[in-house]
């Protein structure tokens, strides 16, 4: 038995744009159009093409771009020339659709539209028609319909498929509806709108309150067979059904909604950071699907459940949705389980008296720091084998800069010995300087060759942590890290840290030698 299939109509380039600071320009829209193709949706609704000439040329050029790949929209309000615009603007797309339509709740009809119920449903029958003479492949929009009398909006949707609409669609405009009563929406058009099993009924919702992809599901489970979503839920307001939560919702729940979609979902977290660094927007960490926490652990006893079967605790494969995989990450409260498999990884085998040791060591560490990376558990495990202490501790750092002046840094730094060094230098910038006076202080020949810096959380307040590389004389190249509130103190604890272990690589290979 053949399984239905949900078609996936992409709206992220015109109702994602919408988003405040969102604005795309044409060449930025056919790039996230080329991965819309790769992500295999069904319906790519380019734009509206006569809000603006950038509009309309990213529709003609889309069009022409994804060739027969899938269908390319364009937008239009139930206006003789909103239609004619659409129309030539679609003339370059192998496969095009004219989406208009016109508001159906009464608030829309007295306050936006100011028109009547029977002058509404005279505007919608004229523009399908005008539209229909343009092209094959007419989709009909009654605007705001989740709040919209249901008798009404049967009237309408009928008018619009007698007049040639192919596509009817359903908008939840507001974000006002429940699942429930979505649903009751749709299933009721089903039953009660003549010719409405010879067109695809669509659903697209807004997140007002949270349940965009619960009430677009809701719409499916009813009888609908097109999802509008953008990618990462972006659009207008709260935004719009996030396409990666129901297509994946659609495939994890077959035995609750019965249908498939043509969606490669292996191409899901590249379409979503690909929007992400075109927009500016950032995902939320805890996103369901491509939040950057979405795959992450950090408690001990789900850590331990992963590890074992990773079905415990995750109803998708990472792989699935284009991760790599998921991700243990070692906290204060990570158990055992997972610091003994993350060391395993790095190549460190311990006997359980020994491990008792260094998992002692890592609670330690865990309590100050919010995360342990691999670098620190190196380090942890080296100063075990070893029983090294730093060879020089960052004590305090102090910089004068601005425009004009010279920047200026003073450092102090305490070595295996206690004693206290001062040393300070200038340099082209804040950074440049305290890494000058630190090799005032140390002394060793290096390079820095890379230098990062990332929030590591969000708001006014975040840590800022640096993650840099040095190469030694000799070719071989040390990663240091710090976090602080203050950049350049994190600046120079990452250097600090570097050069500590290029200086306990150099004591040690003397220590071999004789």
């Amino acid at each position: 038995m053949n399984t239905e299939k949900v078609q996936i109509f992409d709206t992220t380039l015109r109702d994602g744009e919408q988003s405040p600071g969102a604005s795309m320009n044409t060449e930025e829209k056919l790039e996230i159009a080329r991965q819309l193709v790769r992500l295999g949706v069904d319906v790519i609704e380019a734009g509206f093409p006569i809000s603006s000439p950038g509009d309309f040329e990213s529709v003609s050029r889309i069009g022409t771009e994804v060739g027969d790949a899938c269908v390319v929209c364009g937008l239009s309000r139930a206006i003789p020339e909103d239609i004619e615009v659409a129309a030539d603007a679609l003339k370059t797309s192998k496969r095009p659709r004219i989406h208009t339509g016109i508001g159906v709740s009464d608030n829309h009809l007295e306050y936006k539209l100011r028109i009547s119920r029977d002058e509404a449903l005279e505007r919608a029958e004229a523009a399908v028609k005008l539209a229909r003479g343009y092209v094959e492949d007419v989709e009909f929009y009654a605007e705001d319909a989740g709040r919209a009398d249901p008798e009404f909006l049967y009237r309408m949707i009928e008018i619009a498929i007698k007049a040639g609409a192919t596509v009817v669609n359903i908008p939840d405009t507001t974000g006002y509806a429940y699942p429930e009563k979505f649903g009751a929406l749709i299933a009721g058009l089903m039953e009660n709108v003549d010719g409405i099993e010879d067109v695809t009924v669509s659903v697209h919702c807004h997140n007002d309150l949270g349940m965009a992809t619960a009430n677009a599901l809701a719409g499916v489970a009813a009888g609908a067979r097109q999802i509008e979503c953008t990618i990462n839920g972006i659009g207008e307001r709260a935004g719009n059904t996030a396409l990666e939560e129901v297509v994946m919702a659609l495939r994890q729940r077959q035995d609750v909604f019965g249908v498939e979609t043509n969606i490669n979902s292996r191409e899901i977290t590249r379409a979503s950071r690909l929007v992400s660094g075109i927009t500016g927007i950032v995902v939320q960490p805890n996103k369901a699907i491509v939040g950057a926490n979405a795959f992450a652990h950090s408690s001990g006893i789900h850590q331990d459940g992963v590890l074992k079967e990773r079905s415990t605790y995750e109803i998708i494969d990472p792989q699935d949705v284009g991760v790599g995989g998921s991700s243990i990450v070692l906290t204060a409260r990570s158990g055992r389980h997972a610091l003994r498999h993350r060391l395993e990884e790095l190549g460190f085998e311990f006997a359980d008296e020994q491990f008792d040791d260094v998992y002692a060591a890592f609670l330690d560490l865990a309590d100050r720091k919010k995360e342990v990376y691999d670098e620190d558990l190196e380090a942890l495990v080296g100063e075990r084998e070893r029983t090294l202490e730093e060879v020089y501790h960052l004590e305090r750092v102090q910089v004068v800069c601005g425009e004009p002046g010279i920047p200026t840094a003073t450092v102090e730094l305490v070595d295996a010995e206690s004693r206290h060094l001062v040393d300070s230098g200038h340099g082209t910038g804040p950074v440049d300087a305290v890494y000058r006076a630190i090799n005032r202080i140390v002394e060793v020949p290096n390079d820095l060759i890379e230098f990062s810096v990332k929030s590591v959380t969000r708001g006014i307040d975040a840590q800022g942590e640096v993650t840099i590389r040095v190469r030694a004389d000799d070719g071989r190249v040390f990663t240091g890290r710090g976090a602080h509130t203050d950049i350049i103190v994190a600046s120079a604890k990452a250097y600090v840290n570097a050069l500590n272990r290029l200086l306990v690589e150099v004591k040690q290979a003397v220590s071999e030698e004789l």
